[in-house]
């Protein structure tokens, strides 16, 4: 039978400072190990499951003799029951690591949100909308809770006071939440349904949201009035008119018009193609150029370098409002982007051209999923005769509108 090894005292530990593993006593396998450097930790050996381990119970002096003898006692105990303590002291580990990762806040997961996603998203606004919100409406709420440990109730807390008096920024704080709050799912800080879902979830608590402020449309001119805004808007001067002009002609978005450059213009192709990272869609969009449109382009002063803006501020691109300055100041109650609407009224009442085409010249998406994925065409021959017949149109030619392919 073994010997057992003499019981050393605090003092007498503390004495050993040569290289070696030294047996203590007190609890069979303990032993203080010094390296040649100097340092010195404490060691187990025990047996378990047929297999010898050797495990470390930490430095000395930092770990005590006493809480040395008191660690071995315990994983001793676990290897004499059969069990494994290596594997269980893994778990342990394993379990204090899940659980420190999980102690994530809504305001530091909300952080690093942004800042993962911030390069996707199309705009300097945009970026400071995402933040602003959340730290306006969520974060004196939830901002300090651990995002495992928010519910519905807190989510409901955040927008019952907002709900039916800024109902559309409600929405969109809702929806952040829930963005955020499914970015700490990913990465394993909580579990279960997201507590911001709305369907089948906070929708009982709170009504649908067209219900209590329904959506208002962006104020257009009506079809039957257009001919006579852009007789009026041509006689106006100022890169804004232009830009306006310009806008109505191609049916795009104001700020896609604002923020185009000469090296996105194939003045010869008569195409103007818009980069996907300037797109809401995100995909590429092609836009045919109608007679009228090249006209406009081509009687703009500069000097049509590719990185110059097709219509300058007096710093770089025009600003959102200056649009929205030349109706107000024809005294005109609509919006720039109101005239996609016009356009798209005007092709279903006036024209036969496909409703298919008229989406496809608005860049909107396309709502069946399957049909998106088999999509490789953009229509652009179908696009070029109805921004033609569109043109005209705007023109003063009723033939246009009426014989539209």
């Amino acid at each position: 039978m073994p010997r057992k090894a003499r019981e050393m005292s605090p003092l007498e530990v503390g004495r050993l400072i040569k290289p070696g593993r030294w047996s203590v006593g007190g609890v069979d396998g303990l032993a203080l190990q010094v390296t040649t450097t100097g340092a010195r930790s404490w060691v187990l050996r025990v047996s378990a499951a047929g297999r010898r381990h050797e495990m470390g119970l930490g430095s000395f002096p930092s770990v005590t003799m006493a809480a040395a003898r008191d660690k071995a006692r315990r994983h001793r105990s676990l290897a004499d029951e059969g069990a494994d303590p290596v594997a269980a002291r893994r778990a342990l580990r394993s379990a204090a690591s899940a659980e420190q990762l999980a102690q994530r806040t809504f305001s530091e997961v909300a952080a690093q949100y942004i800042a993962q996603h911030e390069k996707s998203w199309k705009n300097a606004k945009h970026q400071a909308q995402w933040a602003a919100t959340l730290r306006t409406y969520a974060e004196p709420s939830i901002g300090k809770l651990l995002v495992g440990d928010i519910r519905p109730a807190h989510v409901i807390g955040v927008l019952e006071p907002i709900w039916s008096t800024k109902t559309e920024t409600a929405t969109r704080v809702r929806s952040r939440i829930e963005l955020v709050l499914d970015y700490a799912a990913a990465h394993g800080y909580r579990e279960g349904i997201n507590p911001a879902r709305w369907k089948g979830n906070i929708d009982a608590a709170l009504p649908n949201a067209s219900k209590v402020a329904p959506v208002r449309h962006h104020a257009a001119v009506e079809v039957k009035d257009v001919v006579a805004f852009m007789k009026r808007l041509r006689s106006q001067d100022g890169m804004g008119a232009r830009a306006l002009e310009f806008a109505v002609l191609t049916a795009a978005r104001s700020g896609e018009v604002r923020g185009a450059t000469w090296s996105e213009v194939d003045m010869r192709a008569a195409l103007w193609t818009i980069p996907a990272a300037r797109m809401k869609s995100g995909r590429e969009h092609r836009v045919p150029l109608s007679k009228p449109a090249m006209l406009l382009l081509r009687h703009l002063p500069g000097d049509r370098l590719p990185e110059e803006h097709v219509f300058p501020g007096m710093r770089g691109p025009l600003s959102d409002m200056s649009l929205t300055a030349v109706l107000r100041r024809m005294g005109v109650p609509a919006t720039a982007h109101g005239f996609r609407s016009t356009f798209r009224d005007w092709v279903s009442e006036y024209t036969e051209h496909s409703g298919e085409v008229a989406e496809m010249a608005l860049s909107h998406a396309i709502g069946n999923r399957v049909e998106a994925a088999y999509r490789r065409g953009d229509l652009l021959e179908k696009r070029i005769a109805l921004m033609a017949d569109w043109a005209a149109f705007l023109a003063g030619s009723r033939r246009a509108a009426s014989n539209g392919a």
